[in-house]
């Protein structure tokens, strides 16, 4: 058992002689240990209101994938074993014969005048049709350039569903093809609003925008204009537009 060598610095009820150094180092002590206590709660408080708001925020992001998760419907690409009970009216008539056209009655056709004639006639046309479509005279095209124009006029008339198909006759020629010939005013009124062309003619019918000269005026235009370029500079080369009929 160890000794203690001063018995009068042993700090005990008995033993009533304390000095003042031995008061301030327990005071000391004491608030130090009271301080550290303090802090060490604060700690543990500050800690759990952190733990308290992540644990909140990972509830929250939780429920919102279950939310999004709930909304989202997940459709396989194999749909063998799905069964559609529901019918639309598209479904119920698919496959069956399209309704005869009504056109009423039949125009009086002796109080016409011509250009009326020709356009009640273009309208009640039927069966496959086929005509021509003269572009502007006196613009050179290159081959690929009138290809392109046939096939941007065929796939716009295709999205309205017309089926009209245009192919190149030559570098001022488009000629078309129809398997319903109904739709021939479309394909006219089509025609005539585009900027390339200059003459739209089916059989021996032609249509042109009003105010355009007719065919032979513009290529008798053209031809005085080439003859004046050529009689005031006869080496010129500048002037080569090619005039198609």
């Amino acid at each position: 058992m160890r000794e203690v060598s001063n018995p009068e610095n042993i700090i005990s009820p008995k033993n009533k002689r304390f000095r003042p150094c031995d008061h301030g180092w327990l005071a000391t002590h004491f608030v130090a240990h009271r301080t550290e206590s303090a802090s060490s709660l604060q700690m543990a408080r500050t800690a759990w209101r952190c733990a308290l708001v992540i644990l909140t925020g990972v509830l929250l992001c939780a429920a919102v994938e279950t939310a999004v998760a709930a909304k989202r419907v997940s459709i396989p690409d194999d749909l063998r074993d799905v069964v559609d009970d529901e019918e639309d009216d598209d479904w119920r008539h698919w496959g069956a014969a399209a309704p005869p056209r009504d056109d009423g009655q039949p125009p009086d056709l002796a109080g016409m005048d011509p250009a009326a004639l020709q356009a009640e006639l273009l309208r009640r046309h039927a069966g496959p049709s086929f005509g021509f479509v003269k572009l502007r005279l006196g613009v050179r095209r290159s081959q690929e350039e009138v290809m392109g124009i046939a096939t941007r006029w065929t796939n716009v008339l295709r999205t309205g569903s017309v089926a009209a198909k245009f192919v190149a006759v030559d570098f001022g020629t488009l000629m078309f093809t129809m398997d319903t010939g109904q739709d021939i005013l479309e394909v006219k009124e089509f025609i005539l609003s585009q900027p390339e062309a200059y003459e739209f003619k089916i059989g021996n019918q032609a249509f042109r925008r009003p105010g355009d000269p007719p065919l032979d005026e513009v290529v008798e235009m053209l031809q005085k204009q080439k003859s004046t370029m050529l009689s005031q500079d006869p080496g010129s080369q500048q002037y080569k537009s090619k005039v198609e009929l």
